[in-house]
């Protein structure tokens, strides 16, 4: 046997017994329940025929595969009902398959074949949204790429979801953001299995929803004066001054939108914030609120509440609906009635939070109400008051959810709770046997900074990456029948722009779809963080912001017992260097490396940082000035 032919029947022999990929070569987001790796790769040419039954939904769920793959394949894959060439088969069973739940699916790459299966035409979407992350990150991009070898690896996996309610909510108010910008954000959470878009379409700053038995609702209350600046200092608006920054949805738009999300199996749950959060619709119909004051303006972000800590504040400005008006329930149910028919989802979100009792505890109608209902007290008077309005929202046909603040006073006998305040209020909302959606500040409030405020636009607190990935919205000790999920809360008084919403949504959202999707047993950060480094660069080919802010470190100040200021450093991701200088300088991978905490020397002007890994820079720079310095070492 000569030597050529030996090495090549080894390279031979290699090929055929080469181990199966490692699970973490896939890269998915949310990660599945189960995936069994395998050798080799389906071959995606544009000959490949996609099988698909006679079943509207399902055709629908293929022609978004076939939208989502033309623009950089170029492949216009045919659609047959059986083929014996090599095929992507869509098939829904005709008896259920009680391993995948409900809306699961599962996944069989082959050499010759992929076969992806559900119960449903729900699944099926999940299961193509996975197909597609297995593909080259190339097919993200919107134009054609013609040096990809479109192969998609070999694998068998099965999958469903942990919880029914996957949710994203996006402020519209304090920002209005345009019909087809919506649309496109809904197709970015149902990428990641999210299946449910709160719609947070009303606040002190903007009633966005045509409501036509009360036109004035967005003639007046969908515009406010232009500014720019920090949320909550801003000007307010001066005499003779046209409001002309704002927006809002036609009847015909929020049809349209509707289509676009149940067509990704996305359930959209509209937010009418009320008793509280109320201004724009005070704005354009004064009577609504206890001080019926004519010059009311939709506010542009001044301050116009006193924060004292503990959730206690004091209103400057009356934004709240007068409870002992019977004129504000007829309001409400026009309201409320044109909202239904408008969303076919089960829920109605109806608000209920940080709803100020001052004007209510002066106002003679709120007290005789109060003493003829035998009301203890103005907590009581507001659950009088969402009680009234669940029993609207019932009559409607539809489930009235609300912020946790309904619990106080009495919770409406069938109200959901969406606990944000603490996870305490949906394990109390549990055991009181309502439905409850987790959504706590401190691991979902995506609105949060992610990283140091040297860094990012300054808001009250800090949500970091790793925070919103290793939380559960189950507790131990808690029956998990009456927790439907959780979700994101995305509130844009520092987010003017798509762009910046982006930006805050994501790679914290691809966090919370893991939570909300993936068995607990499967989290893991460090894998997690290496599969978010891949998604980023199918983000940029989708053209799709993120925040690169895990790259960046960690930073406590505090002073020593000798008084001198130290720098304690850290990375939220393992394998991290990081660099620095006190000398003025710009620090690069020759300067000192973090190896512990570091005494700044007397009369350090700048502290300056930046990551590291193999020698390439990753994080953003930061610096730190000497009066900086010295403010974090005090606190």
């Amino acid at each position: 046997m000569n030597k050529f032919y030996l090495l090549f029947l080894l390279t031979l022999m290699a090929c055929t017994q080469a181990p199966a990929q490692a699970p973490n070569t896939y890269h998915l987001i949310p990660a599945p329940v189960g995936l069994q790796p395998a050798s080799g790769g389906f071959a995606l040419t544009k000959d490949v025929m996609l099988v698909v039954p006679r079943n509207t939904e399902v055709l629908k769920t293929v022609a978004y595969f076939q939208a989502k793959i033309k623009p950089a394949t170029g492949f216009d894959l045919k659609t047959a009902e059986t083929t014996s060439g090599p095929k992507i088969q869509f098939v829904l069973n005709a008896k259920p398959d009680a391993a995948i739940k409900t809306d699961g699916y599962t996944l069989d790459v082959t050499p010759e074949q992929i076969t992806l299966r559900a119960n449903q035409p729900a699944g099926l979407f999940y299961g193509v949204q996975t197909l597609l992350q297995l593909m080259p990150a190339a097919v993200e991009s919107k134009t054609l790429v013609s040096s990809v070898d479109w192969q998609v690896p070999c694998v068998k996996i099965t999958d469903y979801p942990r919880f029914g309610w996957r949710g994203v909510m996006l402020d519209v108010s304090r920002h209005f953001f345009p019909k087809e910008y919506v649309k496109e954000y809904i197709d970015q959470l149902a990428r990641y299995k999210f299946n449910v878009f709160h719609w947070h379409l009303t606040d002190d700053n903007g009633w966005r929803i045509e409501i036509k038995s009360y036109p004035k609702l967005t003639e007046t209350g969908a515009w406010r004066v232009e500014r720019t600046g920090y949320f909550g200092d801003r000007k307010p608006q001066q005499p003779g001054e046209k409001a002309t920054y704002g927006g809002f949805y036609t009847q015909e738009d929020i049809k349209e939108i509707v289509k676009h999300a149940q067509d990704r199996h996305v359930t959209i749950v509209p937010e009418i914030d009320v008793p509280g959060h109320s201004m724009a619709a005070i704005a354009a119909y004064p009577w609504l609120s206890c001080t019926k004051d004519p010059n009311t303006k939709v506010n542009p972000g001044t301050k116009f509440s006193e924060w004292y800590g503990n959730g206690k504040f004091k209103m400057l400005l009356d934004n709240t609906l007068n409870p002992s008006d019977e004129k504000v329930y007829e309001f409400l149910d026009k309201v409320f009635g044109e909202v239904a028919t408008l969303f076919p989802g089960q829920y109605i979100h109806a608000g209920g939070d940080e709803c100020y009792h001052g004007y209510w505890e002066k106002d003679p109608g709120c007290q005789a109400l109060m003493k003829k209902e035998k009301l203890k007290n103005t907590e009581e008077l507001q659950s009088y008051f969402v009680k009234r309005v669940a029993k609207i929202i019932e009559k409607k046909g539809k489930k009235m959810i609300g912020w946790d603040e309904i619990m106080d006073g009495g919770l409406a006998p069938n109200a959901a709770v969406m606990s944000w305040r603490s996870i305490e209020k949906g394990v109390e909302a549990a055991k009181q046997k309502h439905p409850a959606v987790m959504t706590p500040t401190k691991h979902c409030y995506i609105d949060y900074m992610q990283g140091d405020v040297a860094t990012e636009i300054r808001i009250y607190s800090t949500l970091r990456l790793k925070t919103s990935y290793e939380w559960d919205p189950v507790p131990a000790g808690v029956d998990s029948t009456y927790i439907l999920g959780g979700q994101g809360n995305l509130w844009t008084e520092q987010v003017p722009t798509p762009r910046h919403a982006e930006y805050m949504t994501w790679p914290r959202g691809w966090a919370l779809a893991e939570v909300y999707w993936s068995p607990r047993n499967k989290k893991n950060w460090d894998d997690f963080a290496k599969r978010t480094e891949q998604h980023f660069s199918r983000a940029n080919l989708a053209e799709v912001k993120y925040a690169t802010t895990v790259f960046d470190p960690i930073i406590k100040i505090q002073k020593n017992g000798s008084g001198k200021i130290v720098a304690d450093l850290s990375t939220e991701i393992a394998g991290l260097d990081i660099h620095y200088t006190t000398d003025n300088t710009f620090p690069d991978r020759f300067s000192p490396k973090y190896t512990g905490p570091v005494e700044l020397p007397d009369g350090t002007d700048m502290l300056r940082m930046v990551t590291y890994r193999n020698g390439k820079p990753l994080g953003k720079l930061i610096t730190l000035k000497a009066d900086e310095l010295e403010k974090r070492a005090k606190k």
